[in-house]
């Protein structure tokens, strides 16, 4: 028997009764051909064919085969072991039912407050023991799940999931107050244990125990102590041992205390965040916020990355500092705000750098490191806008807004419409000679077709000014300047015969003033402006030389009414003396009516006319207009609804007679772009005259006034 062997086994050869052993069982045949043997007994390979055909005589109508009877016996008694009883546990109870004539849980008198019809605070009668309550209870409608998803197909299992998130709110929001023992009693009305419903809309209800309100123990403000001015850095930092605890109070001394630093010289402080220790036993908090003063610096020049775009000189002079001002974080930022507002960067960065250290009670100095991008320099531009009697206008311009640097512009300009064709140069430096002033040199033809005159017109126009904008509204505008003109223009008819046409030269000084304390430039709600124009003028014409002065007064006021409703108004006042009406160019006299002034007539056709009811201008204005900003719900808001009143006077004297006064009325829309309302207003004039329109449409970008 190769390949197998087996051990003897002692004593089992004299053993006649043991049983076989594996050796006796296996046959000698097995041992020499085991693969054989193998198959012997096997079943035979199954016949595919003979399966398929035995599987097609079935009948899947015929019934299953009779189940074989259990023949096992089922027991009718099973005996089971008894288990042993369990002993009661006295340290587990359970609360009864609340009665219907039981009170409430919580508070037994309490100050209701109600969020929503349905979710209700009550807090402690007596206000000293929750001061705050009324901003806590404003603050939790404002985040409360149960307000925000209020419905009236709530169900009590939804009301119930969003009560329970409130809870765990309030509980966090009477931490943030500083009541860290506090209890918050979660209760729904109408509904007992084991209800399912209630006769009445259900309400939740959270009854406040704010036990005693934890106070701040010791302050620890790191190494503010050894900063020069440490003693007004620590009145910035107004939290003192024994106050009211409140994380909304640490947060808001935190950053008080970061803005005087950053305001009285320290650009490289650091404070950690803060750390509120609360000790339960004492009622206290102690807190404990590093801070790192970093020594104390003043300003030295500015460095720009684009020398030959805006020098860093350039920037200094646009800057609100000087050299060895002590420096101020407000004034770094001020700084990237007027290099955006020049539009010649798409981003700033602006980065102070220590170039000297702070040496006993002198300061160290620091460099402001400005990093740049160019901006597109190159505009197209255009405006179109329609005004009944004005008729179609259409404007547009090709400017490069730094085509001489730093901030030297030059546009090109052209004005094609039904009434003015025009065609101009104007160069621009901003920020000439200090922050937000202006030099304009403007030159430009025109020619101009009214009712009340037909001027060709050269003009060359300097001036020097300082101006608001977007980013930076100023409370005082002004402006200087010097204007030469030559203009041939159609005079006044007399008698119905046209006089021949007639050339003027004019010279001019004009000076402007505005006083403005608007809450917005293009979109005012609150406040008045106020502006004067003065311009001393001399004419020649015919060989005749004459002096006049042409002076304007301008008044508006801006008052809200409701959150909705802003109501504005304004007037005019404006007067010519010193030369008689023919002696002044009839394109320097004074006007009224269109978009701009007396909504209802057209552009200049207010005021005396002549016998073919031409206006020939005046030399004495007043107007007066009124309207309410109405704002609604259309388009988020965006839409709002303008009734307004005008009404105007021109006379042939300086001094107004109202004679020829003349009111329009309308209703106009408007629709907030985000940079500026468009407006569209329709009106209609209320005493017309001969030839005027009964309805006027003014379209344009901003308000009238």
């Amino acid at each position: 028997m190769a390949g197998l062997s087996f051990a003897p086994i002692a004593g089992r050869a004299q053993d006649r009764q043991a049983p076989p052993a594996l050796e006796d069982l296996i046959p000698d045949s097995a041992v020499a051909n085991p693969e054989d043997w193998a198959q012997q007994g096997a079943p035979a390979a199954p016949d595919e064919d003979a399966a398929v055909e035995a599987m097609a005589d079935l009948d899947p109508d015929a019934p299953l085969a009779e189940v074989p009877p259990i023949d096992v016996a089922w027991p009718d008694n099973i005996d089971l072991p008894q288990l042993a009883p369990l002993e009661p546990d006295d340290s587990i109870q359970f609360a009864d039912a609340m009665d219907e004539d039981e009170a409430r849980p919580g508070l037994a008198e309490a100050d209701v407050v109600e969020i929503t019809p349905e979710l209700t605070l009550a807090f402690p009668t007596d206000p000293s023991a929750f001061p705050e309550r009324a901003a806590f209870a404003e603050r939790f409608g404002q985040l409360s799940t149960v307000a925000e998803l209020e419905s009236d197909e709530d169900n009590i299992a939804q009301l119930a999931a969003r009560a329970k998130a409130d809870e765990e709110l309030l509980a966090t929001m009477l931490r943030v107050y500083g009541y860290f023992d506090a209890q918050v009693i979660r209760t729904i009305g109408a509904i007992n244990p084991g209800e399912t419903n209630a006769n009445q809309q259900p309400q939740v209800r959270f009854d406040l125990i704010p036990g005693t309100r934890f106070r701040f123990g010791a302050v620890d403000l790191g190494q503010l102590l050894t900063a020069p001015d440490w003693q007004a850095l620590r009145r910035a930092f107004e939290i003192e041992t024994g106050d009211p605890l409140s994380s909304d109070t640490i947060v808001a001394e935190q950053f008080d205390l970061d803005r005087a630093l950053g305001e009285m010289g320290y650009p490289f402080a650091a404070i950690s965040e803060p750390e509120l220790l609360v000790d339960h036993a004492r009622n206290e908090g102690d807190l404990t916020m590093k801070v790192e003063p970093g020594g104390k610096f003043v300003f030295g020049k500015v460095n720009s990355n684009l020398p030959e775009f805006l020098s860093g000189r350039h920037l200094g002079t646009i800057a609100r500092f000087d050299p060895g001002d002590v420096y101020q974080r407000s004034l770094d930022f001020d700084l990237r705000r007027a290099i955006i507002s020049t539009g010649l960067v798409s981003t700033v960065t602006v980065s102070p750098r220590k170039v000297r250290d702070p040496v006993g009670d002198q300061p160290g100095e620091v460099e402001l490191d400005v990093e740049m991008t160019k901006a597109k320099l190159r505009t197209i531009a255009g405006a179109i806008g329609y005004g009944t009697g004005e008729g179609f206008r259409a404007q547009a311009s090709w400017e490069h807004r730094n085509l001489f640097p730093p901030e030297g512009m030059l546009r090109l300009r052209g004005i094609a419409g039904t009434r003015e064709q025009l065609a101009g140069v104007t160069f621009r430096k901003n920020n000439f000679g200090g922050r937000d002033e202006v030099l304009t040199v403007d030159a430009f033809a025109s020619t101009i077709d009214s009712d009340a005159y037909d001027a060709n017109t050269v003009s060359l126009i300097g001036t020097y000014e300082r101006l608001s904008n977007l980013l930076f509204q100023k409370p005082l505008s002004w402006s200087v300047g010097l204007e030469a003109v030559a203009t041939d223009e159609r005079n006044r008819v007399v008698g119905g015969i046209p006089r021949p046409r007639q050339t003027y030269f004019v010279g001019a000084i004009p000076l402007y003033a505005m006083l403005d304390t608007t809450d917005d430039l293009l979109d005012p709600k609150r406040g008045f402006r106020t502006g004067l124009r003065l311009s001393p003028e001399t004419s020649r014409s015919q060989g005749v030389q004459s002096f006049y002065l042409r002076g304007q007064f301008d008044a508006s006021y801006y008052q809200p009414v409701s959150e909705r409703v802003v109501a504005a108004g304004r007037v005019r006042f404006a007067s010519i003396p010193g030369a008689p009406l023919f002696r002044i160019a009839p394109s320097r006299r004074l006007y009224a009516g269109g978009g701009g002034s007396v909504r209802g007539y057209g552009y200049q056709r207010v005021g005396p006319k002549n016998d073919l009811l031409e206006p020939v201008g005046g030399r004495s204005l007043v107007e007066v207009s009124a309207e309410a900003r109405i704002g609604t719900k259309f388009f988020d808001g965006a839409l709002s609804v303008v009734p307004f009143f005008d009404a105007a006077s021109v006379s042939i004297d300086p001094v107004p007679d109202f004679r020829f006064i003349k009111y329009g009325a309308g209703i106009g829309v408007r629709y907030n772009t985000g940079f500026g309302p468009l407006r569209l207003d329709v009106a209609t004039p209320l005493n017309p005259d001969e030839g005027d329109s009964r309805i006027a449409v003014y379209i344009s970008l901003g308000q009238a006034f």
